[in-house]
Protein backbone atom coordinates (compact mmCIF):
# COMPACT_ATOMS: atom_id res chain seq x y z
CA UNK A 1 0.00 0.00 0.00
CA UNK A 2 1.69 2.95 -1.06
CA UNK A 3 -0.52 6.48 -0.47
CA UNK A 4 -0.19 10.31 -1.20
CA UNK A 5 1.96 12.26 1.17
CA UNK A 6 -0.11 13.36 4.34
CA UNK A 7 0.77 16.14 7.20
CA UNK A 8 0.55 15.31 10.50
CA UNK A 9 1.11 18.36 13.56
CA UNK A 10 1.93 18.60 16.88
CA UNK A 11 0.63 22.28 18.19
CA UNK A 12 1.57 22.82 22.34
CA UNK A 13 0.22 26.25 23.84
CA UNK A 14 1.55 26.43 27.29
CA UNK A 15 2.17 28.03 30.35
CA UNK A 16 4.88 30.60 28.93
CA UNK A 17 5.64 29.11 25.91
CA UNK A 18 3.81 27.70 22.16
CA UNK A 19 5.55 25.71 19.43
CA UNK A 20 4.89 23.70 16.44
CA UNK A 21 5.92 20.69 15.09
CA UNK A 22 5.00 19.36 10.83
CA UNK A 23 5.75 16.62 9.44
CA UNK A 24 5.15 14.89 5.58
CA UNK A 25 4.29 11.34 6.38
CA UNK A 26 2.94 8.57 3.94
CA UNK A 27 0.44 5.26 4.86
CA UNK A 28 2.42 2.21 3.92
CA UNK A 29 1.81 -1.64 5.36
CA UNK A 30 5.36 -3.31 7.32
CA UNK A 31 6.71 -5.04 4.69
CA UNK A 32 7.42 -7.91 7.62
CA UNK A 33 3.84 -7.96 9.11
CA UNK A 34 1.81 -6.32 6.46
CA UNK A 35 0.46 -4.33 9.03
CA UNK A 36 -0.44 -0.57 8.26
CA UNK A 37 1.64 1.97 9.63
CA UNK A 38 2.85 5.44 9.21
CA UNK A 39 6.17 6.57 7.97
CA UNK A 40 7.64 10.02 8.63
CA UNK A 41 9.34 11.59 5.24
CA UNK A 42 12.21 13.45 6.49
CA UNK A 43 12.33 15.70 9.19
CA UNK A 44 9.41 17.71 10.99
CA UNK A 45 9.22 21.27 10.47
CA UNK A 46 10.26 22.80 14.02
CA UNK A 47 8.91 26.37 14.40
CA UNK A 48 10.35 29.03 16.01
CA UNK A 49 9.20 28.65 20.31
CA UNK A 50 7.36 31.94 21.05
CA UNK A 51 5.74 33.21 23.98
CA UNK A 52 1.70 32.33 24.38
CA UNK A 53 0.35 35.06 23.63
CA UNK A 54 -2.18 36.98 26.33
CA UNK A 55 -4.36 39.63 26.97
CA UNK A 56 -4.81 39.95 30.67
CA UNK A 57 -6.08 36.59 31.64
CA UNK A 58 -7.27 35.51 28.37
CA UNK A 59 -5.41 33.91 25.52
CA UNK A 60 -4.87 36.11 22.76
CA UNK A 61 -6.96 33.96 19.91
CA UNK A 62 -6.37 36.80 17.33
CA UNK A 63 -2.70 36.07 17.67
CA UNK A 64 -3.20 32.63 17.46
CA UNK A 65 -4.98 32.85 14.61
CA UNK A 66 -1.84 34.32 13.05
CA UNK A 67 0.87 32.20 14.50
CA UNK A 68 -1.04 28.98 13.55
CA UNK A 69 -1.12 30.50 9.86
CA UNK A 70 2.38 31.10 9.95
CA UNK A 71 2.81 27.89 11.05
CA UNK A 72 0.94 25.93 8.37
CA UNK A 73 2.61 28.71 5.53
CA UNK A 74 5.92 28.14 6.83
CA UNK A 75 5.60 24.18 6.38
CA UNK A 76 3.64 24.17 3.04
CA UNK A 77 0.47 22.85 4.64
CA UNK A 78 -2.97 23.41 4.13
CA UNK A 79 -5.57 22.84 6.45
CA UNK A 80 -6.87 20.00 3.95
CA UNK A 81 -3.58 18.47 4.55
CA UNK A 82 -3.65 17.98 8.16
CA UNK A 83 -4.44 14.00 8.43
CA UNK A 84 -3.54 13.49 12.21
CA UNK A 85 -1.54 14.33 15.35
CA UNK A 86 -3.33 16.95 17.74
CA UNK A 87 -2.92 20.60 19.89
CA UNK A 88 -2.59 20.47 23.26
CA UNK A 89 -3.38 23.85 25.67
CA UNK A 90 -1.66 22.95 29.01
CA UNK A 91 -0.78 24.26 32.75
CA UNK A 92 -1.87 27.72 33.74
CA UNK A 93 -2.50 28.34 29.91
CA UNK A 94 -5.48 25.87 30.43
CA UNK A 95 -6.92 27.31 33.02
CA UNK A 96 -7.77 30.66 31.07
CA UNK A 97 -11.06 31.76 30.59
CA UNK A 98 -11.28 31.13 27.06
CA UNK A 99 -8.96 28.05 26.68
CA UNK A 100 -12.18 26.18 25.36
CA UNK A 101 -12.67 28.56 22.67
CA UNK A 102 -8.83 27.99 21.99
CA UNK A 103 -9.36 24.31 21.25
CA UNK A 104 -12.55 25.48 18.83
CA UNK A 105 -10.21 27.92 17.14
CA UNK A 106 -7.84 24.88 16.38
CA UNK A 107 -10.41 22.86 15.27
CA UNK A 108 -12.40 25.09 12.95
CA UNK A 109 -8.92 26.31 11.84
CA UNK A 110 -7.60 22.90 10.62
CA UNK A 111 -10.51 20.41 10.65
CA UNK A 112 -11.54 17.46 12.40
CA UNK A 113 -8.57 15.49 11.55
CA UNK A 114 -7.02 16.88 14.71
CA UNK A 115 -7.40 16.73 18.35
CA UNK A 116 -7.63 20.21 20.42
CA UNK A 117 -7.70 19.72 23.99
CA UNK A 118 -7.31 21.23 27.30
CA UNK A 119 -6.86 21.01 30.81
CA UNK A 120 -5.72 17.44 30.47
CA UNK A 121 -2.65 16.64 32.85
CA UNK A 122 -2.50 13.31 32.27
CA UNK A 123 -2.66 13.00 28.49
CA UNK A 124 -0.14 15.64 28.73
CA UNK A 125 2.51 13.47 31.14
CA UNK A 126 1.80 10.46 28.52
CA UNK A 127 2.88 12.78 25.43
CA UNK A 128 5.55 14.13 27.19
CA UNK A 129 6.53 10.91 28.08
CA UNK A 130 6.16 9.38 24.47
CA UNK A 131 7.64 12.37 22.86
CA UNK A 132 11.02 12.67 25.04
CA UNK A 133 11.63 9.33 26.87
CA UNK A 134 9.83 6.50 25.21
CA UNK A 135 12.95 5.85 23.02
CA UNK A 136 15.51 6.28 26.21
CA UNK A 137 12.78 3.55 27.96
CA UNK A 138 12.51 0.93 24.95
CA UNK A 139 16.44 1.35 25.03
CA UNK A 140 16.66 -0.20 28.63
CA UNK A 141 14.57 -3.41 28.37
CA UNK A 142 12.63 -4.01 32.23
CA UNK A 143 14.43 -0.90 33.90
CA UNK A 144 11.53 1.78 34.50
CA UNK A 145 12.20 5.02 33.56
CA UNK A 146 10.02 8.53 35.01
CA UNK A 147 9.81 11.98 32.60
CA UNK A 148 9.57 15.01 34.63
CA UNK A 149 7.79 17.72 32.03
CA UNK A 150 8.14 20.79 33.99
CA UNK A 151 6.94 24.08 32.39
CA UNK A 152 5.99 27.40 33.75
CA UNK A 153 2.76 26.00 35.17
CA UNK A 154 2.62 21.98 35.77
CA UNK A 155 5.31 19.25 36.46
CA UNK A 156 3.65 16.21 34.66
CA UNK A 157 5.31 12.78 35.75
CA UNK A 158 5.23 10.01 33.93
CA UNK A 159 6.31 6.65 34.40
CA UNK A 160 6.89 4.35 31.82
CA UNK A 161 8.91 0.27 31.12
CA UNK A 162 10.03 -0.71 27.77
CA UNK A 163 8.42 2.46 26.37
CA UNK A 164 5.08 1.93 28.08
CA UNK A 165 3.33 4.74 30.13
CA UNK A 166 2.71 2.90 33.52
CA UNK A 167 1.31 5.60 35.52
CA UNK A 168 1.01 9.68 35.30
CA UNK A 169 0.66 12.38 38.41
CA UNK A 170 0.31 16.20 37.90
CA UNK A 171 1.99 19.11 40.15
CA UNK A 172 1.65 22.32 40.30
CA UNK A 173 5.08 23.31 39.91
CA UNK A 174 6.22 25.22 37.36
CA UNK A 175 8.45 28.43 36.73
CA UNK A 176 5.89 30.63 36.10
CA UNK A 177 3.65 30.76 39.28
CA UNK A 178 5.42 33.85 40.12
CA UNK A 179 6.47 36.42 37.48
CA UNK A 180 9.02 39.11 38.03
CA UNK A 181 10.51 41.57 36.01
CA UNK A 182 13.33 40.58 33.64
CA UNK A 183 16.89 41.04 35.70
CA UNK A 184 14.72 41.43 38.88
CA UNK A 185 13.14 39.75 41.31
CA UNK A 186 10.03 42.61 41.43
CA UNK A 187 6.72 40.51 40.92
CA UNK A 188 4.44 41.21 38.45
CA UNK A 189 1.82 38.77 38.87
CA UNK A 190 1.00 35.74 41.25
CA UNK A 191 -1.16 32.42 40.46
CA UNK A 192 -3.70 31.21 42.95
CA UNK A 193 -1.09 28.45 43.71
CA UNK A 194 1.55 31.39 44.61
CA UNK A 195 -0.39 33.07 46.54
CA UNK A 196 -1.43 30.50 48.94
CA UNK A 197 2.05 29.25 48.63
CA UNK A 198 3.60 32.54 49.69
CA UNK A 199 1.37 32.30 52.86
CA UNK A 200 2.29 29.05 53.42
CA UNK A 201 5.45 30.29 53.78
CA UNK A 202 4.71 33.24 55.85
CA UNK A 203 6.08 36.12 53.09
CA UNK A 204 3.62 38.92 52.37
CA UNK A 205 4.97 39.76 49.09
CA UNK A 206 2.61 40.76 46.39
CA UNK A 207 2.94 42.51 42.81
CA UNK A 208 4.59 45.20 43.37
CA UNK A 209 7.39 43.83 45.60
CA UNK A 210 10.42 42.34 45.27
CA UNK A 211 11.16 39.17 46.82
CA UNK A 212 14.57 38.56 48.64
CA UNK A 213 16.70 35.96 47.94
CA UNK A 214 16.18 33.95 51.47
CA UNK A 215 12.49 34.09 49.70
CA UNK A 216 13.26 32.95 46.15
CA UNK A 217 14.88 30.38 48.33
CA UNK A 218 12.28 29.36 50.66
CA UNK A 219 10.10 28.95 47.40
CA UNK A 220 12.60 27.36 45.15
CA UNK A 221 13.08 25.03 48.46
CA UNK A 222 9.31 24.17 48.87
CA UNK A 223 8.96 22.89 44.84
CA UNK A 224 12.07 21.15 45.01
CA UNK A 225 10.88 19.00 48.03
CA UNK A 226 7.78 17.90 46.17
CA UNK A 227 10.02 16.75 43.03
CA UNK A 228 12.23 14.77 45.00
CA UNK A 229 9.20 13.11 47.29
CA UNK A 230 7.94 12.29 43.87
CA UNK A 231 10.54 10.63 42.34
CA UNK A 232 11.55 8.67 45.81
CA UNK A 233 7.92 7.83 46.81
CA UNK A 234 8.23 9.82 49.41
CA UNK A 235 4.22 10.58 51.13
CA UNK A 236 5.46 13.07 53.86
CA UNK A 237 5.33 16.34 51.64
CA UNK A 238 1.95 15.42 50.46
CA UNK A 239 0.50 15.37 53.34
CA UNK A 240 0.21 18.87 54.49
CA UNK A 241 -2.62 21.19 53.61
CA UNK A 242 0.06 23.38 51.46
CA UNK A 243 1.69 19.78 49.87
CA UNK A 244 -2.03 18.76 49.08
CA UNK A 245 -2.72 21.84 47.41
CA UNK A 246 -0.12 21.58 45.09
CA UNK A 247 -1.43 18.23 43.62
CA UNK A 248 -3.79 17.58 40.66
CA UNK A 249 -3.20 14.36 40.11
CA UNK A 250 -1.98 12.18 42.58
CA UNK A 251 1.47 9.98 41.41
CA UNK A 252 2.39 6.76 43.24
CA UNK A 253 5.97 5.90 42.32
CA UNK A 254 5.17 1.80 42.39
CA UNK A 255 1.67 1.60 40.74
CA UNK A 256 -0.62 -1.31 40.80
CA UNK A 257 0.56 -3.16 37.85
CA UNK A 258 4.55 -3.27 38.82
CA UNK A 259 5.03 -2.90 42.73
CA UNK A 260 8.46 -4.14 42.97
CA UNK A 261 10.17 -1.46 40.24
CA UNK A 262 13.57 -0.21 40.80
CA UNK A 263 14.52 3.09 41.78
CA UNK A 264 13.64 5.06 38.36
CA UNK A 265 16.18 6.46 36.38
CA UNK A 266 15.26 10.13 34.93
CA UNK A 267 14.54 12.43 32.28
CA UNK A 268 13.35 15.60 31.68
CA UNK A 269 11.68 17.59 29.62
CA UNK A 270 9.02 21.46 29.26
CA UNK A 271 10.94 24.45 29.52
CA UNK A 272 12.81 24.16 32.69
CA UNK A 273 13.87 20.77 31.38
CA UNK A 274 15.31 22.45 28.64
CA UNK A 275 17.37 24.77 30.15
CA UNK A 276 18.48 21.88 32.84
CA UNK A 277 20.19 20.35 29.72
CA UNK A 278 21.36 24.04 27.90
CA UNK A 279 23.70 23.69 31.37
CA UNK A 280 24.63 20.48 31.29
CA UNK A 281 26.10 20.47 27.68
CA UNK A 282 28.22 23.55 28.94
CA UNK A 283 26.04 26.45 27.55
CA UNK A 284 26.14 29.68 30.02
CA UNK A 285 23.28 29.50 32.05
CA UNK A 286 20.57 32.71 30.98
CA UNK A 287 21.09 36.18 32.53
CA UNK A 288 18.63 36.31 36.05
CA UNK A 289 14.92 36.10 35.70
CA UNK A 290 15.42 36.36 31.32
CA UNK A 291 12.16 35.02 30.77
CA UNK A 292 10.51 36.39 33.66
CA UNK A 293 9.81 33.89 36.20
CA UNK A 294 11.78 31.17 38.21
CA UNK A 295 12.50 29.01 35.64
CA UNK A 296 16.25 29.46 35.70
CA UNK A 297 16.60 29.50 39.50
CA UNK A 298 14.20 26.10 39.26
CA UNK A 299 16.59 24.82 37.04
CA UNK A 300 19.43 24.96 38.83
CA UNK A 301 18.25 24.20 41.98
CA UNK A 302 17.32 20.69 40.10
CA UNK A 303 20.64 20.39 38.08
CA UNK A 304 22.29 21.01 42.52
CA UNK A 305 19.80 18.34 43.69
CA UNK A 306 21.72 14.84 43.79
CA UNK A 307 18.22 13.09 44.12
CA UNK A 308 17.07 14.89 40.69
CA UNK A 309 20.34 14.84 38.86
CA UNK A 310 21.94 11.70 40.22
CA UNK A 311 20.04 9.91 37.43
CA UNK A 312 19.78 11.61 35.13
CA UNK A 313 19.27 11.16 31.35
CA UNK A 314 19.52 12.97 28.01
CA UNK A 315 16.29 12.57 25.85
CA UNK A 316 16.20 13.43 22.12
CA UNK A 317 12.73 15.92 21.80
CA UNK A 318 14.25 18.31 24.71
CA UNK A 319 11.55 21.03 25.32
CA UNK A 320 9.65 19.78 22.43
CA UNK A 321 8.94 17.01 24.34
CA UNK A 322 4.46 17.44 24.39
CA UNK A 323 5.04 18.15 20.56
CA UNK A 324 6.85 15.33 19.69
CA UNK A 325 4.30 13.08 21.51
CA UNK A 326 1.23 14.55 19.82
CA UNK A 327 2.52 14.18 16.36
CA UNK A 328 4.13 10.46 16.56
CA UNK A 329 1.83 8.82 19.15
CA UNK A 330 -2.13 9.73 19.13
CA UNK A 331 -2.39 8.92 15.27
CA UNK A 332 -2.84 5.33 14.82
CA UNK A 333 -3.89 3.39 11.97
CA UNK A 334 -6.96 0.87 11.72
CA UNK A 335 -6.81 -2.37 10.23
CA UNK A 336 -7.61 -2.64 6.39
CA UNK A 337 -10.31 -5.34 7.29
CA UNK A 338 -12.59 -3.05 8.88
CA UNK A 339 -16.52 -2.94 8.58
CA UNK A 340 -17.08 0.50 7.34
CA UNK A 341 -20.90 0.33 4.58
CA UNK A 342 -20.93 4.04 5.16
CA UNK A 343 -17.46 5.86 4.82
CA UNK A 344 -19.06 9.04 3.98
CA UNK A 345 -19.54 9.35 7.55
CA UNK A 346 -16.47 10.08 8.62
CA UNK A 347 -14.56 12.28 9.57
CA UNK A 348 -16.19 11.86 13.43
CA UNK A 349 -15.01 13.72 15.99
CA UNK A 350 -15.00 13.44 20.06
CA UNK A 351 -16.61 9.77 20.13
CA UNK A 352 -16.39 8.58 23.71
CA UNK A 353 -15.48 5.29 24.78
CA UNK A 354 -17.91 4.73 26.68
CA UNK A 355 -17.02 1.12 27.92
CA UNK A 356 -15.69 -2.45 27.17
CA UNK A 357 -16.81 -5.39 26.23
CA UNK A 358 -15.73 -8.90 25.67
CA UNK A 359 -16.48 -12.49 24.89
CA UNK A 360 -16.96 -13.34 28.87
CA UNK A 361 -19.01 -10.02 29.28
CA UNK A 362 -22.65 -10.92 30.46
CA UNK A 363 -25.74 -10.34 27.97
CA UNK A 364 -26.97 -7.92 30.25
CA UNK A 365 -23.16 -5.93 30.77
CA UNK A 366 -23.24 -6.34 26.57
CA UNK A 367 -26.95 -4.35 26.93
CA UNK A 368 -26.12 -1.74 29.93
CA UNK A 369 -22.78 -0.74 27.20
CA UNK A 370 -24.77 -0.20 24.71
CA UNK A 371 -27.74 1.37 26.55
CA UNK A 372 -25.09 3.98 27.42
CA UNK A 373 -24.24 4.67 23.73
CA UNK A 374 -27.81 5.06 22.76
CA UNK A 375 -28.44 7.78 25.43
CA UNK A 376 -25.43 9.76 23.39
CA UNK A 377 -26.63 12.47 20.83
CA UNK A 378 -23.58 11.81 18.76
CA UNK A 379 -23.26 7.95 19.59
CA UNK A 380 -20.27 6.55 21.23
CA UNK A 381 -17.77 4.27 20.85
CA UNK A 382 -17.11 0.55 23.15
CA UNK A 383 -13.92 -1.42 22.58
CA UNK A 384 -14.47 -4.94 22.27
CA UNK A 385 -11.87 -7.85 23.03
CA UNK A 386 -12.82 -11.60 21.41
CA UNK A 387 -11.79 -15.22 22.76
CA UNK A 388 -9.40 -15.55 20.09
CA UNK A 389 -9.81 -15.25 16.19
CA UNK A 390 -11.57 -18.14 15.53
CA UNK A 391 -14.32 -17.74 13.37
CA UNK A 392 -16.79 -19.10 16.23
CA UNK A 393 -15.30 -17.03 18.45
CA UNK A 394 -16.32 -13.86 16.26
CA UNK A 395 -19.60 -15.28 15.44
CA UNK A 396 -21.15 -16.23 18.98
CA UNK A 397 -19.96 -12.15 20.01
CA UNK A 398 -21.14 -10.35 17.26
CA UNK A 399 -24.66 -12.42 17.31
CA UNK A 400 -24.77 -10.97 21.33
CA UNK A 401 -24.35 -8.03 20.70
CA UNK A 402 -26.70 -7.87 17.22
CA UNK A 403 -29.27 -9.45 19.29
CA UNK A 404 -28.63 -6.53 22.43
CA UNK A 405 -28.87 -3.86 19.32
CA UNK A 406 -32.33 -5.18 18.36
CA UNK A 407 -33.55 -5.50 22.07
CA UNK A 408 -32.41 -2.02 22.96
CA UNK A 409 -34.40 -0.54 19.58
CA UNK A 410 -30.86 0.81 19.18
CA UNK A 411 -31.46 3.95 16.77
CA UNK A 412 -30.24 3.75 13.28
CA UNK A 413 -29.11 6.99 12.54
CA UNK A 414 -26.44 6.91 16.03
CA UNK A 415 -22.95 5.87 15.28
CA UNK A 416 -21.60 3.18 16.84
CA UNK A 417 -18.18 2.70 16.79
CA UNK A 418 -16.96 -0.53 17.94
CA UNK A 419 -12.92 -1.00 18.17
CA UNK A 420 -11.10 -4.39 18.08
CA UNK A 421 -7.52 -5.16 18.76
CA UNK A 422 -7.65 -8.65 16.62
CA UNK A 423 -7.99 -8.55 12.33
CA UNK A 424 -11.72 -9.06 12.31
CA UNK A 425 -13.42 -6.10 12.13
CA UNK A 426 -15.40 -6.91 8.69
CA UNK A 427 -16.14 -10.35 10.20
CA UNK A 428 -17.25 -8.92 13.42
CA UNK A 429 -19.38 -6.15 11.74
CA UNK A 430 -21.38 -8.66 9.55
CA UNK A 431 -21.87 -11.08 12.16
CA UNK A 432 -23.66 -7.62 14.45
CA UNK A 433 -25.86 -6.30 11.39
CA UNK A 434 -26.82 -10.25 9.91
CA UNK A 435 -24.91 -9.63 7.17
CA UNK A 436 -26.48 -6.06 6.68
CA UNK A 437 -29.97 -6.93 7.45
CA UNK A 438 -30.14 -5.09 10.90
CA UNK A 439 -30.53 -1.29 10.67
CA UNK A 440 -27.92 0.34 12.44
CA UNK A 441 -24.74 2.98 11.79
CA UNK A 442 -21.83 0.24 12.58
CA UNK A 443 -17.89 1.36 12.13
CA UNK A 444 -15.92 -1.63 13.11
CA UNK A 445 -12.34 -0.72 13.27
CA UNK A 446 -9.76 -3.05 13.91
CA UNK A 447 -5.94 -3.70 14.83
CA UNK A 448 -6.32 -0.60 17.71
CA UNK A 449 -6.22 -0.92 21.63
CA UNK A 450 -6.74 2.40 22.93
CA UNK A 451 -6.56 1.18 26.18
CA UNK A 452 -8.30 3.69 29.09
CA UNK A 453 -8.38 7.02 26.36
CA UNK A 454 -11.98 8.22 26.80
CA UNK A 455 -12.38 9.89 23.13
CA UNK A 456 -11.62 9.01 19.94
CA UNK A 457 -10.94 10.90 16.99
CA UNK A 458 -11.87 8.92 13.65
CA UNK A 459 -10.24 10.65 10.20
CA UNK A 460 -11.38 10.16 6.67
CA UNK A 461 -10.58 6.71 4.87
CA UNK A 462 -7.78 6.33 2.60
CA UNK A 463 -6.68 3.35 0.57
CA UNK A 464 -8.60 0.85 2.84
CA UNK A 465 -7.29 2.25 6.31
CA UNK A 466 -8.70 5.10 8.88
CA UNK A 467 -6.03 7.25 10.87
CA UNK A 468 -7.25 7.01 14.67
CA UNK A 469 -6.50 9.46 17.71
CA UNK A 470 -7.21 9.00 20.91
CA UNK A 471 -6.82 11.55 23.85
CA UNK A 472 -8.76 11.92 27.32
CA UNK A 473 -6.30 10.34 30.01
CA UNK A 474 -7.60 11.56 32.97
CA UNK A 475 -5.68 9.88 36.35
CA UNK A 476 -3.46 7.33 36.28
CA UNK A 477 -4.42 6.29 32.69
CA UNK A 478 -2.59 6.01 29.25
CA UNK A 479 -3.33 5.71 25.45
CA UNK A 480 -1.75 3.72 22.83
Amino acid sequence: MVTPPVKLIGLDFGTTTSKALIVEARYRSDPLSGRPEIQELGAPYRSDIVFTPFIGDRIDDARIRTLLDGWLAAASARPEDIAGGGAIITGLCARRSNAADLAALIRARIGGAVIATADDPGLEAFLAFMGSAAALSRARPGVPLLNLDIGGGTSNLALGVDGEVLQVGCLFVGARHIEVEPGSYRITALSGHALRLLAGLGISARPGDRLAPEQVAAVLAFYIELLEAAVTGREAPFQSELGRSHVDIPFHLAPAPAPDLAPPWLSLSGGVGELVYQRLQGHASPATTTFGDLGIDLAARILASPVLSARLLVPEGGGRATSYGLLRSLTRLSGSTLYLPQPELLPLSDLAIFGRISATSTDEQIHAALALVRRSARGGCLTVSLAGRAPGAVKALGGRIGQALQDLDFPASLPLVLLVPDNVGKALGAYITGWGRLPVTLIVLDELAPKTARFVQIGRMVEQVVPVSFHGMGQAEEAS
